[in-house]
């Protein structure tokens, strides 16, 4: 049990460590970097389009290694980058999709037999084939919406991470997005480090009163009353957040003040990513 709160608490620390690394990141001399916020905002937008669009596996392909492309450009640390990538789209592409792969619910050629019953079976008017397997077409299907999933969460990563948090509020702001999303966005967003903060410092605070070890019983009373005390600690900062919000002037809008204009390279940056997509979605 203490073993598992150790990884929990070392990923908890690692969600903090990434909101720094994140900034260092937004700043370093890299390709993204250069450009205004409102043109990454242009490139994640037009792009999640076209992936949600195109139905063969060669554009995703495609589209994969033009996000490659620009990762390594904008100095990214491409391996620890595509760890995470890889582990969203492994749990929440192929996995999720994985079940539509049998025949039971895709049918088409079965590439890989499973099992073979009896007979076929009728269930609640549901056919029930006598030969279980996995299909081509339902496999394909997999690999598509894996590579989807893939490819949305690479391209929101690297925008998010070679560009400030704020910059990408204010860009979405310009680009006409409704101000109650903004707020949603932004208040999750800074509550994901309080919320880390808070569970590293409770779990540091009961490890530092420790003298030997806590059985599993005991360990599940504490995570239990944890969970119950972080609930309520968040109700009452809710609370705190909105009464301070309203004491400084809060009118249920976002004002954006000192936006540059864009320049040239912005522009040029549009362009090129405009053209890209065109011809992704032309082939």
């Amino acid at each position: 049990m203490t073993s598992f709160i150790d990884k929990g608490l070392s990923y908890v620390a690692g969600i903090i460590k990434a909101s720094y690394v994140q900034w260092e990141l937004a700043s370093a001399k890299g390709f993204l970097q250069k450009f205004d916020a409102r043109a990454k905002v242009f490139l994640l937008l037009f792009f999640i389009g076209i992936i949600s669009l195109k139905q063969t596996i060669r554009a995703e392909m495609a589209i994969a290694a033009f996000i490659f492309v620009l990762a390594a450009l904008s100095r990214v640390n491409v391996t620890d980058f595509y760890k995470r990538v890889l582990f969203f789209g492994f749990v929440f592409g192929f996995l999720v999709t994985l079940p539509s792969s049998l025949n039971t619910i895709t049918h088409g050629e079965i590439i890989f037999r499973l099992v073979d019953l009896p007979e076929s079976y009728n269930f609640l008017g549901y056919n029930i084939p006598r030969r279980i397997g996995i299909t081509r077409q339902g496999m394909t299907g997999v690999m598509m919406l894996t590579l989807r999933v893939v490819n949305s969460v690479s391209l929101s990563l690297l925008v998010i991470s070679t560009t400030p948090f704020h910059e990408v509020v204010k860009a979405l702001k310009i680009l006409r997005i409704p101000d109650l999303f903004l707020m949603v966005l932004t208040l999750t967003y800074k509550y994901i480090f309080i919320f880390a903060r808070t569970v590293e410092e409770m779990y540091l605070a009961k490890k530092s009163r420790l003298t030997g070890r806590v059985s599993g019983a005991e360990g599940r009373m504490w995570v239990a009353g944890r969970m119950a005390f972080i609930f309520r600690k968040t109700q009452s900062r809710c609370e705190d957040v909105f009464k301070a919000m309203l004491a400084r002037g809060f009118s249920d809008d976002i004002r954006v003040y000192g936006h540059r204009l864009f320049r040239t390279c912005d522009w040029l940056f549009s362009v090129f990513v405009l053209s890209a997509g065109i011809f992704i979605i032309i082939v």
